[in-house]
């Protein structure tokens, strides 16, 4: 008999422009507008955040009015992230009330430019990641206006990417005391009561956290905030997976990378080479444990909404399609995977007979 199917395609990501994560920083140039002993400028984009000792990774001017530290990026950009991370001794009061400006004027050594942000006083947490949307400029700035005071900058990272992270909704397998999955994209990496700011599961099989970036998108970099205080053991090992697949929880997505050498607070960005997906998946695979993640950036570009096919198709069958329409759906998918990449089908409508027509003689 007959049989008429009735399914959705959905194929065909429509690409749109958009840059790879790049930190902006290690390509320019800093100076700011005093040292205070051998706490250079350049210090706040050696890509180290924290070392043994404060003065050989941090920036800071002397005591003096309107400090300021200030970051020539050789050329313009759109930048739509700041990330600021302060000193982690507890003197966050030398970062505190701090303008970050951006614009290619240097009027009043840049302190007169647009501003993205003000950082908080007091500080919510030692590094802070700021959204400036898009403001174009040459000139990164960071000033304490109106104050006489030390200016002290640990690390400034820039992009010209957004922390797609912010746009998603995250999950976890479980939750430990108030240690949800939200907290891993707060913005803050670090905070000063770690409940507060980082995600946990309890101790069991198997731990994971997902991020749904409710749409799809061409992944280059996850950058992955281990805990601060203890149990770098709940951050080593884990695997990152990437996909739009949520068979198993989405972890059996393609797999961008295995987490390692986290040591306490320690912050490792992983290239994922643009994979496509619309999960972010943290999974430690084949052990009891708990997975800890106190910050997880997501960086990449908008790949567009996928283009719907409705198909209609005809074929003969004498067993029950209804019943075997996941079988079915699973030749048809397996038959298509060599032509067309990435897709999805769905009925629409279950398999039915046609009517036969009976031929009448007059």
């Amino acid at each position: 008999m007959d049989k008429l199917i009735h399914l959705i395609l959905l194929s065909g990501l429509v690409s749109l422009p958009g840059s790879l994560a790049e930190n902006l920083a290690f390509i320019g140039t800093a100076t700011q507008s005093s040292t205070f002993n051998t706490w250079l400028a350049q210090h706040a984009i050696d890509g180290k955040r924290y070392g043994t000792e404060t003065g050989l990774y941090c920036s800071a001017t002397t005591s003096e009015s309107d400090p300021w530290w200030r970051l020539d990026l050789l050329d313009i950009y759109n930048i739509r992230t700041v990330i600021i991370t302060a000193r982690s001794d507890g003197s966050f009061e030398y970062t505190n009330g701090a303008e970050i400006r951006i614009g290619n004027s240097l009027d009043n050594n840049g302190n007169n430019n647009p501003i993205c942000a003000v950082i908080p006083d007091p500080l919510p947490g030692n590094t802070v990641s700021y959204s400036c949307h898009g403001m174009e400029g040459r000139y990164v700035n960071v000033v304490r206006s109106g104050r006489t005071a030390h200016l002290t900058l640990c690390e400034v990272e820039v992009y010209e990417t957004e922390n797609l992270a912010f746009k998603g909704t995250p999950t976890h397998s479980s939750t430990f005391n108030d240690w949800d999955a939200e907290n891993a994209i707060d913005g803050l990496r670090y905070g000063p009561d770690t409940g507060s700011f980082c995600s946990a599961t309890t101790s069991e099989s198997n731990p994971w956290w997902r991020l749904d970036l409710l749409d799809y998108y061409d992944i280059s970099t996850v950058i992955i905030t281990a805990r601060p205080g203890c149990c770098e053991d709940q951050t080593n090992g884990a695997e990152i997976r990437i996909g739009n697949s949520l068979d198993n929880n989405g972890n059996n997505n393609p797999r961008c990378a295995v987490t390692s050498g986290f040591l306490l607070g320690y912050t490792i960005s992983y290239s994922c080479h643009g994979m496509v997906g619309r999960y972010v998946n943290v999974v430690i695979s084949g052990s009891t444990s708990a997975l800890a993640l106190c910050e997880v950036e997501v960086h990449g570009k908008f790949l567009g909404h996928r283009n719907k096919y409705f198909l209609r198709l005809k074929f003969s069958s004498s067993g029950d399609v209804a019943a075997e329409s996941d079988k079915i759906l699973h030749q048809l998918q397996s038959a298509l995977a060599s032509h067309i990449s990435d897709f999805n089908l769905s009925w629409t409508q279950l398999p039915e007979e046609e009517e036969e027509q009976t031929e009448v003689l007059v």
